[in-house]
């Protein structure tokens, strides 16, 4: 494939050859002759796949939620071309045997991908370390999905073990010491008002969630380990992994798109679906912490993409579970904000490409460079659309971006082959074969 006349994210246009699954030319002029096809993407922008370093794909134990043929669908027509799954699936993948049969079951998958391994009192450590995982977790300090929170000298060891082997680890930081258990009290009967809603962030407390990083932060300062803090909601949060990053600390985060994009004032339109953990923190606080995406103290953004189906989520709060989608969403509202002049399209680049490629070893990827995998995303700026859960195609079948503009990819490849297109004419969207492949062998 050939595809000419690209704005890249610096704002170079460049033509771009596509050979045997890698980019071969990145230059000006490109002779079409010899190629199979050719894209003509002047007035679009080329952007290196999306990698979400932090998806649930809930297989196994949850395919009535998402499988990897629909979470994957769902991920290429959103520009992600790389997933990394988390482990707290049923079985959860604390050994060797539960990596092998999650490769197994990801041979569906669309997109590249690669697999986490967690940590519970019955993980195997050394079969899982020596297993091909990307990286160790996400481990939890705090009970969510699946209940696979553990206590700190389970989470000190772990993570020294990690550094023996220079994998790194990945945190779900939350103190449950510091939960507000009194913010439950009362009714908290269905998808109901603002404050039953509401209640569920009251409850988990961003002070519980700045404990557990300043925690996570200095067991890795004292093992070595490389830390990457998952889902940052708080500003706070995101400053302690800057400080210690001035420190020495091998630390990173991400922050996903509903914590960059909602607060606790769409309480009342969300109810029980705008249950997460962390859950969603004042508008004053999302604020602060797209300002530390736009000044780049965020390395990454990832989606925590954690479907339910609408009946569960259709519950009392206490009894909802905890998540939402969002592997389709994230780079369209991060487009959408580079459209209003909210954010730079560079920026957008880094954090969903560039450096989830370097902070993870995923060395082929995030970068449109000669050699590179050819993972890319053609967008058009000048157009966007209205989300509308009808249109996505995770299996949940719901949104919390219900009627936010997002601005969606016209084609995404990975490794050179077509995982989706957008007909620019009759929006008649084509997906591929599963073409996805492991890319956490280290």
């Amino acid at each position: 494939m050939l595809i000419t006349g690209a704005t890249l994210a610096d704002g170079r246009v460049r033509d771009v050859r596509i050979k045997d699954g890698r980019i071969a030319a990145v230059e000006t002029d490109l002779d079409p002759a010899g190629a199979d096809r050719v894209v003509d993407a002047e007035g679009a922008h080329l952007l290196p796949g999306a990698i979400d370093v932090h998806v649930h794909f809930r297989q196994p134990g949850g395919a009535h939620k998402e499988t990897w043929a629909t979470g994957s669908k769902s991920a290429a027509a959103g520009g992600v071309t790389t997933v990394v799954d988390q482990p707290n699936t049923d079985p959860p993948t604390i050994d060797a045997e539960a990596v092998t049969a999650k490769e197994q079951l990801a041979a569906d998958s669309l997109v590249d991908y690669g697999i986490n391994g967690g940590v519970t009192p019955e993980w195997d450590p050394d079969g899982l370390l020596n297993a091909p995982i990307l990286a160790l977790g996400e481990v939890f300090l705090a009970d969510s999905t699946g209940e696979m929170g553990i206590d700190a000298d389970r989470f000190a060891a772990a993570t020294a073990a990690a550094a023996e082997r220079d994998v790194p680890v990945t945190v779900h930081a939350e103190d449950a010491t510091r939960f507000d258990a009194s913010a439950l009290d009362g009714d908290l009967g269905g998808v109901g008002t603002a404050a039953r809603a509401d209640a569920w962030s009251a409850y988990r407390t961003a002070e519980a969630e700045a404990t557990a990083v300043e925690h996570a932060l200095s067991v890795a300062e004292t093992t070595g380990s490389r830390l990457h803090v998952a889902h940052t909601s708080t500003p706070a949060g995101v400053d302690a992994v800057a400080e210690a990053v001035e420190r020495g600390v091998a630390a990173t985060c991400e922050v996903t798109p509903h914590h960059l994009f909602l607060s606790r004032a769409d309480a009342d339109r969300l109810g029980t679906f705008g249950r997460m953990n962390p859950p969603l923190r004042t508008e004053s606080r999302r604020a602060a912490l797209f300002d530390r995406l736009r000044g780049g103290d965020v390395a990454v953004v990832a989606t925590d993409h954690a479907p339910h189906t609408v009946a569960e989520k259709t519950a009392a709060l206490a009894d909802a579970p905890s998540g939402v989608p969002g592997v389709e969403t994230m780079l369209p509202l991060l487009l959408a904000a580079v459209r209003d002049e909210t954010l730079s399209l560079e920026r957008v680049r880094d954090v969903t490409a560039s450096n989830p490629a370097s902070i993870f070893g995923l060395e082929q990827k995030g970068r449109i460079v000669e050699g590179a995998d050819a993972d890319l995303v053609l967008v058009d700026l000048s157009t966007s659309r209205e989300i509308e859960a009808g249109a996505l195609h995770a299996k949940c079948g719901w949104t919390p971006f219900e009627g936010r503009a997002g601005v969606f990819p016209e084609l995404t490849l990975v490794r050179g082959s077509v995982a989706y297109e957008r007909d620019p004419v009759t929006g008649a969207e084509s997906f591929g074969e599963p073409i996805g492949q492991n890319v956490c062998g280290r």
